[in-house]
Order: C-alpha cells, then structure tokens, then sequence
C-alpha cells in the first residue's frame, strides 16, 4: 500500500536522492509502478499544489519538488504500462485563452511524455486560432486543453468549433481536464474524452487510440 504522506517531506524539501531510494523501495515491495506514480507522487504533488494555492508554499518549492519528481521516472519511466497504440503518438497541449494555470497541465505533460508520447506543450492562455494553427503544423493525433477557471471553460468549446471551423477536427481526438471541468460538460461541448487528473491521462488516450 503506498501512502503519499511518505513522499510529501522528500518532495517539499526536493531532495531527489531521497524521492528516487524511496521509489525504489516501494518497487522492491512489489508496488506495480502505476500505483507508486499515482498514489504516491502525484497525490503527494496534489498536497504540495494545494498548499501552493493556500500560500503555504511557493514558487521555488514547488519547482524543487517538480524536479524532484522527474528525477524518478528514470526509475519508473521504463516500468509504467502504456499503450503501444499510444507510444509514438503526438499531442498538442495548453490552457485555454484567460487560465495563466499550468501546474495540472504540466503534470499531465510529464505523464505523457513517460509514456514515450511527442508532446508539443503551447503554455497558458492559449486563444483557439493558436491550437488550430498547431493542429495544422503538428498534425497531432490529440489535442488536450486545460482550464482552471469556470470562467475559462466556455473556451474549450470554442477551440472544437474553431477545428470544425478549420476543417481539423476529424483529424484528432480532443481530451479535455481541470478542477471545474466535468465528464458531462465534456460531452456537451463534443469533446472525445476527459481525464479528471493526470493519474488517469493514459487510459483516456488508451481508449481513444
């Protein structure tokens, strides 16, 4: 059973060295890597989050942290499943125009790109013509948008039209994520799937490739 709580100190103070034994502990206690990377580090990288919001955190900190977490996929990276229908695939990513949020879509970013996926991550604050013109350029096989914001959120939906618009959106699978942002709202706005964090990304993708 892996517990979070184990991972926060390690992570806060980013201490890599210390995040990666204990990675390696947990492997060796026959944790599967999927469980280790979700119940572990990314739940644990959801308190540091939340305590970045709540001001009891910051900046710095958590960018120790995230490096700290990348420092164990040398560990986990080659153990975690992915799909081979997915591996190899691209996806074209950002936050819709108005969200200056990127912590979830940065995560779900470093998931994607364990899995061995080309990810062409266009930041925060992206307008609908900017995804349209990466979809154009890239040809990806998804396009994923984050919005953290209720505020925000309409935007997706104007980002599907705008592929429509373009000619674009049979050419890829739209996945959609982000606090406010529901399974039914995805559906209303047309996306092809949403993923509720950055644990469950992968079987999103799985299933739509």
């Amino acid at each position: 059973m892996i517990d979070k709580e184990q991972f926060l100190e390690p992570l806060l103070a980013g201490d890599t060295d210390a995040v990666v034994a204990l990675t390696r502990e947990a492997l060796g206690a026959g944790n599967s890597p999927d469980s280790i990377l979700r119940d572990g580090l990314l739940s644990a990288m959801g308190v540091i989050g939340q305590k970045f919001k709540d001001g009891d955190v910051y900046l710095p900190e958590l960018f120790l942290s995230a490096r700290s977490m990348r420092g164990t996929m040398t560990v986990l990276g080659p153990l975690l499943s992915s799909s081979e229908a997915v591996a190899g695939r691209k996806v074209v990513i950002g936050s819709v125009e108005g969200d200056l949020h990127d912590i979830g879509k940065n995560l779900v970013t470093m998931m994607m790109e364990i899995a061995g996926i080309e990810v062409v991550d266009l930041g925060i604050d992206i307008p609908a013509a900017t995804f349209v013109e990466a979809v154009r350029i890239h040809k990806p096989a998804f396009v994923a948008m984050s919005a953290l914001l209720t505020t925000t959120m309409a935007e997706m939906e104007l980002v599907i039209a705008a592929l429509k618009d373009a000619g674009l959106r049979e050419d890829v699978h739209v996945i959609v994520g982000g606090a406010p942002v529901t399974e039914g709202f995805a559906r209303e706005i047309g996306a092809d799937g949403y993923a509720p964090d950055a644990a469950s990304v992968m079987a999103v993708l799985d299933a739509l490739a």
